[in-house]
């Protein structure tokens, strides 16, 4: 695997993302874009990103923040409360990431996006702004908008990946969300991970936050299911 540090803007704000490939295959492949949690551009997302590529796909781990804010707690506070009130700020701010995803010469042209908790919002709402993806992924994130759409708005399928004891993002969230997509006329799924907590696929995560939790066996099967997922959004190549 080979991976490079990957500066970007949007507009005067800089970001910088991870990009992760097989430095060991010539042919073009579809892009991933990771999109991290609430802590910003991490070890989890830089790992999923990891996964990724040894799948055999181009994955980028983007940056939802900025240099200014990542490491501060009290303005990734406040980005994440920007962001998560208002979809047109998320597109703006994910735009450049896929942007440059797509940009790259190791890529042909067809792109995923996989969010994990923040990251799923992220991504769900990307999927509400009738984004042209072969699939949207949401791992343990949040399923509720303060944006309702309309029928016909989503365009990419969706996979929507919860933990069944995530007090976080509760069963009835879940409830609501389905009633949404339904409305929506989305092509989705859901898996639910009966005892999983929220943030499951977090191998730092042992409690420190009440109903955050790593759980190896949801961790797993649910990576699985991404895999599939992906195999057949992309036809199986890769």
């Amino acid at each position: 695997m080979a991976s490079a540090e990957v500066p970007y803007q949007d507009g005067a704000t800089t970001l910088s993302g991870v990009l992760v490939w097989n430095d060991q295959a010539s042919a073009k492949r579809p892009g991933i874009l990771v999109v991290h949690g609430g802590a910003g551009l991490d070890a989890h997302a830089r790992t999923q990103a990891q996964r990724f590529a040894e799948q055999g796909y181009l994955a980028f781990a983007c940056d939802m923040y900025g240099d200014a804010v990542r490491g501060n707690r009290e303005r990734v506070m406040g980005e994440i409360s920007r962001l998560r009130g208002d979809r047109d700020q998320i597109v703006a701010r994910a735009t450049p990431a896929i942007d440059r995803l797509l940009s790259q010469p190791q890529c042909d042209g067809r792109f995923a996006v996989v969010g994990y908790c923040f990251g799923g919002l992220v991504a769900l709402e990307l999927a509400r702004s009738d984004l042209e993806a072969a699939a949207v992924i949401s791992v343990h994130g949040t399923l509720t908008t303060t944006q309702p759409i309309e029928p016909g708005a989503i365009r990419a399928p969706l996979l929507v990946l919860q933990g069944g004891a995530d007090p976080h993002c509760t069963l009835n969230d879940a409830f609501a969300f389905a009633t949404e997509m339904k409305t929506a006329g989305a092509d989705w799924e859901m898996v639910i991970y009966g005892t999983a907590q929220h943030g499951f696929t977090h191998a730092d995560a042992a409690g420190q936050m009440p109903g955050v939790r790593y759980d190896a066996d949801a961790d797993e099967r649910s990576f699985i299911a991404i895999g599939a997922f992906l195999e057949r959004v992309f036809a199986g190549r890769v």
